[in-house]
């Protein structure tokens, strides 16, 4: 089974630079790519007889320019721009196969990662070495024993992350679900989760509860002029607000996850249709408060670790519909009448 492990960085300012370069290395890699490819692709549909873009030959082709053209790509770790062009093969092997858009430019800001291979790595303790940069310091150490397949440094706003892939067969670390029975569970806008033995999960809803103060920055990130300290700041501010209502939604869901999976072993859950559901103009900003796809991933993983079975209801079953005292079925339910 193959598990990450995000850990959060004790960076310096010298260390937090080269990371920001590594990640600007690998973002102009993979924009550079994706130009190129979408160049020679044209060409091709043009003339057959010229050679047909692929993610070896933007790899190969870059790694004959970049020591002329780019020189300053030779600062950070050879693995940023090659793998960030690895990822964009990938990313049109799941657009051909109808799992994914066509890849688009990354930004600046908003796609700040870059990925090392297991071979560029090493562990020790709460250590990870890093090429070039050398040994930094992890706030806790890798708790999966296995084989380390990649490392993805990333940033959030103003903190820097690794995520640590593992492959492993050890499960030690989570016991069995205790096995209390079958249970099923709703989800919905009210109340995150309703278990069918009656317990109900409300949720932070962290989004609601900060939506005045995040409106708050927005404005003043929209009044300061562009380019300016001021601006840099009140942007640092909202990328803070953000990152801090991601973590409140990820951590109770964790928790709620956790639970259902440690004490039950067979778990059922309906298959919603989430983009669907954010078609409706009134829910939309509460549904995606609540993390419904997040918390199926989480659950189904969860189980399937703790040796548990998640059933998927199919989604045009009325559960929501069905009183669940006598079992008749109900022809609308509005959110007035739900309980």
């Amino acid at each position: 089974m193959i598990i990450a492990h995000k850990i959060a960085l004790d960076l310096n300012n010298k260390q937090a630079t080269y990371c920001a370069k590594a990640a600007g290395v690998a973002r102009f890699a993979y924009n550079w790519a994706l130009a190129t490819w979408n160049t020679q692709y044209q060409a091709w549909q043009a003339d057959n007889t010229n050679p047909k873009p692929s993610e070896t030959a933007l790899r190969r082709q870059l790694n004959a320019i970049k020591r002329e053209q780019f020189p300053w790509m030779l600062a950070v770790t050879k693995n940023a721009p090659q793998m960030a062009i690895i990822n964009l093969g990938k990313a049109f092997k799941n657009f051909l196969a109808t799992r994914a858009k066509y890849p688009t430019f990354k930004k600046k800001g908003r796609h700040d990662r870059f990925t090392i291979t297991n071979d560029q790595i090493s562990i020790e303790d709460s250590r990870i070495r890093i090429p070039i940069l050398g040994w930094v310091r992890m706030r806790e150490s890798l708790r999966f024993n296995g084989k380390i397949l990649a490392a993805t440094v990333s940033r959030r706003a103003d903190r820097w992350f690794v995520s640590i892939s593992v492959d492993t067969e050890d499960q030690t670390h989570l016991p069995t679900a205790e096995n209390q029975g079958i249970v099923g569970v709703d989800l919905g806008v009210k109340a995150l989760a309703t278990l069918s033995n009656g317990e109900v999960f409300t949720g932070p809803k962290p989004l609601k509860r900060l939506m005045t103060r995040l409106k708050r920055l927005s404005r003043s990130l929209s009044r300061k002029v562009k380019g300016s300290n001021n601006r840099h700041r009140a942007k640092g501010k909202l990328a803070r607000l953000h990152a801090r209502i991601t973590a409140i939604r990820a951590d109770s869901l964790h928790q709620l996850t956790t639970s259902i999976t440690r004490r039950f072993h067979t778990i059922g859950i309906e298959d919603l249709n989430v983009k669907g559901m954010r078609q409706n103009r009134k829910l939309s900003r509460a549904i995606n408060d609540m993390g419904f796809f997040e918390f199926r991933r989480q659950l189904e993983y969860k189980a399937q670790m703790r040796g548990g079975l998640v059933k998927i209801v199919d989604r045009w079953y009325p559960s929501s519909k069905t009183c669940s005292v006598c079992g008749s079925i109900q022809e609308s339910l509005p959110l007035s009448v739900r309980e």
